[in-house]
């Protein structure tokens, strides 16, 4: 099916129609996201930003509906997946990986992009730190229910770190400016988001990517098949169309690729 004619398509799939001949008002698709985790969202200026906000507007676009993002506050990231269950979002698009328990409460849709864990450290403090073979007693900083966590917890039952520090999920900047401190010695996230950060703190260093390989996708309601196949088709329609490959290489490259 051509892009072109995917609009009327998935405007009926998931709005429908009522009787007498007039077609229902698709509703609001209400997008979960984690802020700030650059450079998949945060705030500008001039509003929300980033590859998940680019994206999931272009979606619900084609699905013929209106975009509203609704903000996560909560401490441990694993929290926003209750949001779809409560009704307080359809869908969740936060750079989220695709993992069996994270599949045990929601549908997600066929992967959007491919990334991996990475390691920042201040180069000052630690300049024998090149990777995660570098970190005997030391303290790893992570973002609570974030991916990274299992990964640290990890090394450090294998006595290859001292233990883990766990952030709130919205304090990604307080650990940042731990590195410094000396709160935390190195810190672990997605290569894009710690790629972003570093940016603007020229003395640390993101010393490791490629961590671990993670499938990031958007997803739905257990159950919801409709939903997920609508947003499904319109990913699958911007994939082909080109669409999606240049909002990774603008936003994402070159720590993160498509998952094709």
């Amino acid at each position: 099916m051509k892009r072109r004619h995917l609009l009327p398509a998935l405007t009926l799939l998931v709005g429908g129609v009522v009787g007498g001949g007039g077609a229902r008002a698709a509703p609001v698709l209400r997008v979960g996201a984690a802020l700030p985790d650059p450079p998949f969202e945060f705030m500008t200026a001039a509003g929300p930003a980033g590859f998940d906000i680019m994206l999931m507007q272009r979606i619900a676009a084609l699905l013929g509906r209106e975009w509203q993002l609704v903000p996560y506050t909560g401490a441990d990231f694993n929290g926003i997946f209750a949001g779809l269950n409560n009704d307080t979002c359809d869908c969740i698009a936060s750079g989220t990986t695709t993992t069996p328990a994270r599949e045990r409460i929601a549908d997600f849709c066929a992967p959007y992009v491919v990334s991996g864990q990475s390691l920042v450290v201040d180069p000052r403090r630690h300049p024998t730190v090149h990777g995660i073979d570098d970190l005997k007693g030391l303290v790893i900083g992570v973002q609570q229910g974030n991916t990274s966590q299992p990964v640290a917890d990890r090394l450090v039952a294998e006595h290859r770190a001292a233990r883990v520090r766990v952030y709130a999920y919205d304090q990604i900047e307080t650990a940042l400016d731990d590195l410094v401190g000396g709160g935390c010695d190195v810190f672990m996230k997605l290569a894009p988001v710690t790629e972003w950060y570093v940016r603007s703190r020229p003395w640390l260093q993101v010393v490791q990517t490629g961590i671990t390989r993670e499938r990031l996708g958007i997803c739905v309601r257990k159950g919801n098949v409709a939903l997920r196949d609508a947003i499904g088709a319109a990913q699958a329609a911007l994939e082909k169309d080109g669409t999606l490959p240049a909002l990774i290489a603008q936003w994402l490259a070159p720590h993160a690729a498509g998952s094709r």
